[in-house]
């Protein structure tokens, strides 16, 4: 059966970035900065998050990009509000950056194959509930792994899961630490989560089941990323 084609359009792609109450807002930074300079076609129309006070939307508004504030809680209502404010904002994709909860299943079921994460290692390994930061890469010294990267990924009802669009390489040195590992990975996200929305945006990532099938000049990308 034939893959379902993703995100091709005539129109600018118009971005909802989701956050979390701590980050810093790096991963959303980029987004921004890609679709202002032009590499891709489209524009970070809202930053959403729970917190009027999250550092990441704070940047946001220095960005001079919208910011909505969608209270979370642990009410039914949550995910209501949160499809609202990105339907409001007409919203095609949405990107998670440091979104730490799941996407409510009424927004997963709405953006099926248009919302996706980056996380800081390499999916399967180290993923899922409670998995971020630096919690990934202690895990990944600790078990002796000689390569870790990023990963992004489209997302579904559970974390971390999902087909994945796009990884990136890099070598677990001796002497690294967590701080020297994401250091070493934080521009791989940066680079691999706007290449993959490049992709997405010229319709070139065709969901096959649960796997991504990308086109176009993706080997290039890949072994580009493993040198850097």
């Amino acid at each position: 059966m034939a893959g379902r084609v993703t995100g091709a359009r005539t129109e600018p792609l118009r971005i909802g970035v989701l956050v979390g109450q701590h980050g810093r807002g790096s991963n959303m930074l980029a987004l921004i900065d890609a679709c202002k300079n032009g590499r891709i076609d489209g524009e970070v129309v809202t930053v959403v998050g729970s917190d009027a006070r999250a550092p990441a939307l704070d940047r946001a508004r220095s960005s001079e990009t919208p910011v909505t504030v969608v209270p979370g809680g642990g009410d039914s209502d949550y995910g209501q509000r949160l499809l609202g404010a990105l339907r409001s904002a007409r919203v095609d994709l949405i990107c998670l950056a440091g979104y730490m909860r799941l996407l409510p299943e009424i927004v997963v079921e709405e953006f099926r194959w248009r919302a996706m994460n980056v996380h800081p290692a390499l999916l399967p390994k180290f993923g899922g509930k409670g998995m971020f930061g630096r919690r990934v890469h202690e895990a990944v010294i600790a078990a002796g792994e000689n390569e870790t990267g990023c990963t992004v990924h489209f997302v579904d009802d559970q974390y971390d899961h999902g087909p994945i669009i796009l990884q990136a390489r890099v070598p677990v040195l001796p002497g690294d630490t967590p701080e020297t590992l994401a250091a070493r990975i934080l521009p791989l996200e940066h680079e691999t989560y706007v290449r993959a929305v490049e992709l997405f945006r010229a319709g070139l990532t065709v969901v096959d089941g649960e796997v991504v099938r990308v086109h176009g000049a993706c080997a290039d990308f890949e072994r580009r990323m493993t040198d850097a």
